[in-house]
């Protein structure tokens, strides 16, 4: 099995996936997530993941692939490391080396744009024909156009709703820190500090999607639809009809894909993966 690996700004997600073929989506079988932390070494990984492995009734030995992508450069070596004398395999590394994107970047700085964000763009084109918008929330909120050929044509990088909220209270001595949820009233005018806080926090977040999606849309000047992902899509989902789909897993899923198609460039033989790079699918 192959374990696609997420190394993000505050958690890194570790996925073990049965990799689709001929058209099928992969299966996800378990996920586990850990704190980012670039000074975690490959031994403590390793005992953290085979303590998980044992509890769903896997073993080290399952995994014969991994694949990585990292937006903390600082991480990738201990990960490199845990697959190398952990699962005595070479990882491949998303858009480096043998794993290029296989899709176009059609921004001024390719080389800049983070990985999460590229892999989600994979996937999503995999999902859905047509231009797209997606949706990330995670440490930042960002929302990225992949048009119907499957090119990447840039998007918007704005602070996670946690990162408002932290700021805010932060720089508020008398401001209490408050769960990240809905208010309970549907009055937008706050009677306390709190739901005042509430009332801010989420629906100028709402207003903020709603606003830029639509931007977006006019922009591209065609229909496109709106893919979420990440924790706080389906909290947002109850309260907005911005989204058209939401794929809790859509960057476990394209580092799937993109392994699928390193594979079968490598033997000559075509994937269902294949789809995510192909602009004859729109």
């Amino acid at each position: 099995m192959l374990l696609a690996i997420d190394a993000g700004n505050t958690n890194v997600v570790f996925a073990l996936v049965e990799p689709g073929g001929e058209g099928a989506a992969p299966m996800i079988h378990t996920r586990w997530r850990i704190a980012t932390d670039p000074r975690r070494t490959a031994d403590e990984y390793a005992v953290w993941l085979n303590q998980l492995l044992t509890l769903e009734g896997y073993g080290m030995g399952d995994v014969d692939a991994v694949i990585i992508a990292t937006v903390v450069p600082r991480a990738l070596h201990n990960l490199r490391v845990l697959s190398s004398k952990y699962f005595k395999v070479e990882p491949l590394v998303a858009g480096e080396g043998s794993a290029p994107w296989g899709i176009t970047l059609d921004v001024a700085e390719p080389q800049s744009v983070g990985a999460d964000r590229v892999i989600n763009a994979i996937a999503a084109h995999a999902r859905q024909r047509g231009d797209l918008i997606v949706i990330d929330f995670g440490t930042a909120t960002t929302f990225d156009v992949v048009d119907y050929t499957g090119a990447y044509k840039g998007g918007i990088i704005a602070p996670g709703i946690n990162l408002s909220l932290d700021a805010l209270v932060s720089a508020a001595a008398k401001l209490p820190r408050i769960a990240i949820e809905a208010p309970e009233s549907a009055s937008v005018i706050g009677r306390t500090t709190e739901e005042q806080m509430h009332i801010g926090v989420f629906w100028g977040y709402v207003a903020m999607m709603e606003g830029l999606a639509g931007r977006i849309k006019v922009q591209i000047g065609r229909p496109a639809k709106v893919i979420a992902t990440g924790g706080l899509a389906v909290l947002f989902d109850k309260h907005t009809d911005l989204f058209d789909l939401i794929v809790s897993d859509l960057t476990i899923e394209g580092l799937s894909m993109l392994y699928s198609r390193t594979i079968s460039s490598r033997t000559g033989s075509s994937g269902g993966s294949e789809i995510a790079a192909n602009p004859e699918r729109a």
